[in-house]
């Protein structure tokens, strides 16, 4: 699979090992489930959620011991609990969504993330010729996650996967006390 690096990506191993701390961090779409055991090292009790049961199987067999953080189940619906998370993590989910679903995605981010918690990772920005994934532009990301969150950090990724390469960048967008509308 062109998307599944097999490891932990530089930036988000370089943002743990600044931020340690042990919070609810929540990674949708988790295929393969690398990033959760380096949330848990990190000291984070973390979940992966995915969709897809071979998904979720082969993240369970990646994970061994830690098989029980990952759950089936649909990020728009799926009871996640009314506490929180501090963290998101975003890496390949949204662009695996199509369009017109951001503005769902971007409200449940909200729903989600408590006020002063972050949403970390990696954001694709295209060109693609032939979707998915689905590139967002910048200003659009701006558009979609500004009402509720503001942007913290952005740089480039110097170790994307050929698939991303010289299209993603590394992003923190920290959640305000502002809400999305269902509008």
């Amino acid at each position: 699979m062109a998307w599944d690096r097999g490891g932990v990506p530089g930036a988000l191993g370089d943002y743990l090992r600044q931020h340690p701390r042990g919070g609810r961090a929540l990674v949708p779409g988790c295929g393969s489930g690398y990033e959760i055991r380096a949330f848990e090292a990190a000291g984070w009790d973390v979940l992966g959620l995915d969709f897809s049961p071979a998904a979720v199987q082969r993240a369970r067999a990646v994970l061994g011991p830690l098989a029980d953080r990952v759950t089936e189940g649909d990020y728009f619906t799926h009871p996640l609990g009314a506490a929180g998370f501090e963290l998101v993590y975003e890496r390949t989910f949204l662009c695996a969504l199509p369009p017109d679903t951001w503005p769902a995605y971007a409200r449940r981010l909200a729903q989600l993330v408590r006020p002063g918690g972050v949403l970390c990772g990696y954001f694709f920005f295209g060109p693609e010729d032939e979707p998915p994934p689905y590139p967002i532009a910048p200003a659009d990301l701006a558009a979609l996650l500004g009402p509720a969150f503001a942007r913290v950090a952005d740089a480039a990724v110097t170790d994307s996967l050929p698939l991303y390469a010289g299209k993603e960048r590394w992003q923190v967008w920290r959640r305000s006390g502002v809400s999305i509308s269902d509008s």
